[in-house]
């Protein structure tokens, strides 16, 4: 039997201003969120007093990973002390679902994310972004619905 991808974790500064980017983007929800008592309480409005840890996954499938076959990753942001300081290793791609990929780009800057240079050139099919902490993703050309 083989492994099953389930989960991506993302160290950060905030989580909980990450989760909502995300859920914005993917489409996802909150599924868990640690609050500073460690009761794990789905409460909370945003903030430094919030906990270390948020999780966000797909509301069409919330049962994740106890569900047979392939799922969509539940992304978990944790809050870590050290910000980012080099171009990540490993990087999340996206694909427009229901518009063009000049459409759903111009959509991603308004939630916050910016164009990144990290070498890729002019002539490539996408277009590399940052997260609101910096964290690099690229939207693809082709449409997936």
């Amino acid at each position: 039997m083989a492994s099953k991808f389930t989960e991506l974790a993302i160290d950060c500064a905030d989580p909980h201003r990450l989760a909502r980017f995300w859920c914005a983007v993917l489409g996802y929800e909150v599924q868990h969120r640690e609050e500073p008592s460690g009761t794990g309480d789905a409460g909370g409005a945003g903030g430094a007093e919030e906990g270390p840890f948020v999780s966000i996954g797909s509301p069409l499938l919330p049962e994740g990973r106890e569900r047979p076959g392939p799922v969509p990753p539940t992304l978990t942001f944790a809050r870590v002390p050290e910000g980012k300081t080099v171009k990540n290793r490993l990087h999340i791609d996206v694909n427009p679902t229901d518009r063009d990929q000049a459409e759903e780009v111009r959509r991603l800057l308004d939630l916050g994310a910016r164009h990144a240079d990290v070498g890729q050139g002019d002539d490539v099919s996408w277009v590399t972004l940052t997260d609101p902490e910096g964290n690099e993703f690229c939207v693809l050309a082709t449409r997936c619905p």
